[in-house]
C-alpha cells in the first residue's frame, strides 16, 4: 500500500467515524448544553483516528467489511477522547494544548472537562453495547465490552497513567522495564484493544491469525509510545499539536532520556519489523495494517 493509498485510507477511516459520533454526540441545544459543547469539542476536533483505523484495518484482514465494525471503531474514538482529556487535566499532564487548539479545561473549566470525559466514556458503552449489526452478535458485543473494560481500567489504560505519575512523583528514573511496563499499560493497551475486537466480531477466526493480530498490536502500541517520546523532544509544537518538551520539563522518564535519541528510533524500528512479521500469513487486505506499523514511527505528529 502505497502512502497515498494509505491517507486514503486513514481519512475514510476518519470521515466514516466522525459522521456517525456527530450523530451519535448530543447537541449543545440539548441540556446540559455546555457539557454537550465539551463534550463535542473533544471528540470531532481533529486527530489521527488510529484506534478505529487499526480496528478497520485488522477487520479488512481478516475478511470483514468496514461498515460491520462502525460501533467498536467509534467506542475506541470515545474513549480515547475521554482519556485525552483526563490527560490533560492539571491533575495529570497538565497540558494546556492538544490537536493544536486549546485543551478542554481551559476551554470549559476542570469540573466541565472532567464530566465531559466521564459522559464520553459511558456513551461509548452505550454505542457498543447497542448496536445489533456487530458481527457475532450480543456474545460478540459482551466480548468486546469486556477488552474494551480491561483496557481502560486499572490493569490497562488507567493503571499506566497511575504508574506514570508515581514514577514521576517518586523522583527516580525508572529502568527500562519499568518504563515499558507504563506504556503497555498507558498507551498500548487501548491499541492492542483496536485490533483485538476487530478480531472478537469473526467468532470463527482461528486462534493462530488472532494471536499474530495480537502480537502485531502489541509491537506497534510499544513503537507508537516511542514515537511520541521522541516527537516530545525533537517535533515541532504546531505539528504535533501539544506542547514540546513538556516530558522534559515534568521530569519524566522517556525512551530518548533512557536509551538516547538514535537507539530509541533503533528500538522502534525493531517492535515494526516483528510487527510486520506477525502478518506474514496475510495476504494484501492486510497492507493498511502494514502501512500503519511503518507511518507509526515516521510521523510528525
Amino acid at each position: 500500500m502505497t502512502e497515498s493509498r494509505l491517507q486514503s485510507f486513514l481519512a475514510e477511516c476518519r470521515e466514516r467515524v466522525t459522521s456517525i459520533l456527530d450523530a451519535q454526540l448530543p447537541g449543545p441545544e440539548i441540556q446540559p448544553g455546555p457539557l454537550h459543547q465539551a463534550m463535542r469539542y473533544a471528540v470531532l476536533g481533529g486527530g489521527k483516528y488510529l484506534r478505529p483505523a487499526l480496528t478497520y484495518g485488522a477487520g479488512l484482514a481478516i475478511g470483514l467489511a468496514p461498515e460491520t465494525l462502525n460501533a467498536p471503531a467509534c467506542a475506541l474514538e470515545l474513549i480515547h477522547a475521554y482519556s485525552l482529556i483526563h490527560d490533560d487535566l492539571p491533575a495529570m499532564d497538565d497540558d494546556d494544548l492538544r490537536r493544536g487548539r486549546p485543551t478542554c479545561h481551559k476551554v470549559f473549566g476542570e469540573a466541565m472537562a472532567i464530566l465531559a470525559g466521564d459522559a464520553l466514556q459511558a456513551l461509548a458503552i452505550q454505542v457498543l453495547a447497542s448496536d445489533d449489526t456487530v458481527p457475532g452478535g450480543a456474545q460478540a458485543r459482551v466480548a468486546m465490552l469486556d477488552t474494551l473494560a480491561r483496557a481502560i481500567g486499572s490493569r490497562g489504560m488507567a493503571g499506566g497513567q497511575a504508574l506514570d505519575l508515581l514514577a514521576t512523583a517518586s523522583g527516580q528514573e525508572p529502568d527500562l522495564v519499568t518504563l515499558e511496563n507504563i506504556h503497555i499499560h498507558k498507551t498500548g493497551a487501548l491499541i492492542r484493544a483496536s485490533v483485538r475486537m476487530a478480531a472478537l466480531a469473526h467468532p470463527e477466526l482461528d486462534p493462530e491469525p488472532a494471536g499474530h493480530l495480537d502480537r502485531y498490536a502489541k509491537c506497534i502500541g510499544l513503537a507508537f509510545q516511542i514515537r511520541d517520546d521522541i516527537l516530545d523532544v525533537e517535533g515541532e509544537t504546531t505539528l504535533i499539536g501539544k506542547t514540546r518538551g513538556k516530558d522534559q520539563v515534568q521530569g519524566k522518564a522517556t525512551y530518548p532520556t533512557l536509551l538516547g535519541l538514535a537507539e530509541a528510533r533503533e528500538q522502534a524500528q525493531v517492535l515494526v519489523a516483528e510487527a510486520l512479521t506477525n502478518l506474514q500469513g496475510f495476504d494484501e487486505r492486510a497492507d493498511p495494517l502494514r502501512r500503519i506499523a511503518h507511518y507509526i514511527v515516521d510521523r510528525d505528529r
